[in-house]
C-alpha cells in the first residue's frame, strides 16, 4: 500500500521497520522537529527521523497541523492510509479524512482503558495485570476510534515501563503489518469501543515522582516500575552530606514493617504504610545505575535511617 508513517520516539521505530520490511511503499514520514539533547542540547532527529532518512524516505516536521498549506501538502501525497505511532502532533478532520482509507493509529493499551498520552506507564501504577496494542481508526475525539485488531499480554511483577514499552513496541509492529495486510485485501473490518470501562492516562508529571513512603509496599512497588526508567520515582536521604535525591529504578516487595520510610535493615529494605520493599537499583544525580550493595558503599544507609 501506498503509506504515511507518523510518529516521532523510539516506540513508533520498529513499526516503521515492519512496514518496510512488509514491501509497503512509504512515500513520506511525518515525525516532530529535531530537539535538543545531551549534555550540549544540541539538536537531535528523533528515532523515527533517523531511519527513515537511513532508508531515503523524505521526512516532514511541522510544529503543527493547523495551516492549510501542512494540509494540503499531506493530502497531496496521495497515500492509501496514513499510519498513526505516538507521533506527537494533533490531527484536525481534514488531515484524518485526507488519505483514502484514512488514519489507522497503534495504541499501547486495552480501549477504552488508558486512552490518554501514558498508557504503558499508568498501566504498571494501577497495578494491571494485563494490557497490550491496538490498531484503530482515529476520530477528532481522544483514541475514540473504532478498533481493528488487538494483541495482549501480561504484565509481569516486577516488570518496569521500560521493559514493557520494549515488548509493546515489537507486538504493535507485528500488529499494524497485519492490519495493513489485511486492509490492502479489503479484510480489515472495524469495532466500534465499549461505552463502559473508559479510562484516561494523563500525561505524567515530573511532580508525582517523589515517593510518599506511607503508601502500602504494592502501591509504592508499582508507582516506581511504572516511572522507570524516566523519570524515574525517587527519594531522598543524608548520609552526611545534605539530602540527596536518589532515583529506585527496580524493587521487590519484602517481609518486614515499622516506621513509613525507615531503613529495617543495611540492605535497603524500606518499611511502608503496610509492608516492606526492598530496593534493588538506584541511581544517584549524575551516576550511572547500580545495585544496592555498590550504591550503599559510596552512601553507608544504616538500618533505622529514615527516607524523604
Amino acid at each position: 500500500m501506498r503509506v504515511v508513517f507518523m510518529g516521532t520516539p523510539e516506540f513508533a521505530r520498529p513499526v516503521l521497520a515492519e512496514i518496510l520490511n512488509q514491501g509497503h511503499e512509504v512515500v513520506a514520514v511525518y515525525t516532530r522537529p529535531p530537539a535538543p539533547a545531551g549534555r550540549g542540547m544540541a539538536l537531535a532527529p528523533s528515532p523515527v527521523h533517523k531511519l527513515a532518512e537511513g532508508f531515503g524516505i523524505p521526512v516532514f516536521t511541522p510544529k503543527s497541523f493547523r495551516d492549510e498549506e501542512t494540509i494540503a501538502t499531506f493530502a497531496g501525497l496521495g497515500a492509501d492510509v496514513a499510519v498513526v505511532v505516538a507521533y506527537g502532533l494533533i490531527l484536525p478532520k481534514a488531515a484524518l479524512e485526507a488519505p483514502a482509507e484514512g488514519c489507522l493509529n497503534l495504541h499501547a493499551s486495552l480501549l477504552p482503558r488508558w486512552r490518554g498520552a501514558a498508557p504503558i506507564q499508568r498501566a504498571i501504577m494501577a497495578g494491571d495485570t494485563k494490557t497490550g496494542v491496538m490498531v484503530m481508526r482515529m476520530e477528532e475525539g481522544l483514541d475514540t476510534g473504532p478498533v481493528a485488531l488487538a494483541d495482549s499480554i501480561e504484565i509481569e511483577p516486577d516488570m518496569t515501563a521500560g521493559e514493557l514499552h520494549d515488548r509493546l513496541s515489537l507486538l504493535g509492529a507485528d500488529l499494524m503489518a497485519r492490519a495493513l495486510g489485511a486492509l490492502s485485501r479489503g479484510t480489515l473490518t472495524f469495532t466500534a469501543q465499549s461505552e463502559e470501562g473508559v479510562t484516561y492516562a494523563r500525561k505524567i508529571d515530573k511532580a508525582e515522582a517523589r515517593i510518599d513512603w506511607s503508601r502500602p509496599a504494592q502501591e509504592i512497588h508499582n508507582h516506581i516500575c511504572g516511572l522507570s526508567p524516566f523519570p524515574g520515582a525517587w527519594f531522598e536521604a543524608d548520609w552526611g552530606q545534605g539530602p540527596q535525591r536518589v532515583k529506585v529504578l527496580h524493587a521487590q516487595l519484602a517481609d518486614g514493617y515499622g516506621v513509613a520510610g525507615t531503613l529495617l535493615d543495611d540492605e535497603l529494605t524500606v518499611a511502608c504504610g503496610s509492608g516492606a520493599i526492598r530496593l534493588v537499583q538506584v541511581q544517584r544525580a549524575g551516576k550511572t545505575p547500580m545495585g544496592a550493595a555498590e550504591f550503599l558503599k559510596g552512601a553507608p544507609l544504616v538500618q533505622g535511617t529514615r527516607l524523604a
